[in-house]
């Protein structure tokens, strides 16, 4: 991208911001595999939830070191000041840190020795992502709130995570999973042939 001119006049801040936007890509993309194997029975996707939330999370370290390190110089100094300036950071830092522990416990072994608080603490995600979503919007200088500036796709991403995590409602999944079966059934009565 460099290469070809697609960066900005600031390019350490456009490559922050692309690491960013793939890493709450990647998330919701994690956030996703339930709904979709609920929604069209896509079995085989789950098998890949654990490498889209694993990718999400390098994103984010790419997205916070270049932030820290390559544009502040880990001057802590004048990171904690912009911190306190501008507090859309303390919300990816604590979307970073969820997303660090659920890196950091995703594997099998944690998963066993950890028993049912591993499910708990992995629903961390939820907060992760919603967390994700106010950071984009406050970092894209508009407010959510009022609807003003240019928080467009912040709330399009939002209302999709809104959307993603409402379908994780037992009650409304299983309503979900009801009408698909329901829609399947009346389809392969429709393909069998009449006697």
């Amino acid at each position: 991208t460099a290469l070809s001119g697609g960066l900005s006049i600031n390019p350490i801040q456009d490559v922050e911001q692309r690491l960013g936007r793939s890493a709450l890509y990647l998330l919701v993309g994690t956030l996703a595999v339930t709904p979709l194997t609920t929604l069209v029975g896509w079995r085989t996707l789950a098998l890949h939830r654990r490498t889209l939330g694993l990718y999400a999370f390098m994103y984010f370290s790419l997205h916070f070191i270049t932030f820290a390190v390559v544009d502040y110089g880990l001057n802590l100094r004048e990171i904690l000041r912009l911190t306190l300036e501008k507090p859309f950071i303390i919300l990816g830092s604590l979307a970073g840190f969820i997303l660090l522990l659920l890196a950091i416990t995703s594997y099998d072994f944690f998963k066993r020795k950890m028993g049912k608080r591993w499910k708990k603490l992995h629903r961390l995600v939820y907060i992760a992502s919603l967390a994700v979503i106010f950071h984009y919007a406050l970092a894209k200088k508009g407010d959510i709130f009022t609807l003003q500036g240019d928080i467009l796709k912040p709330l399009l991403w939002g209302l999709l995570v809104i959307f993603l995590l409402l379908l994780r409602i037992p009650w409304v999944r299983r309503k979900v999973s009801n009408i698909r079966q329901s829609f399947l059934l009346k389809r392969s009565a429709i393909k069998e042939p009449v006697d």
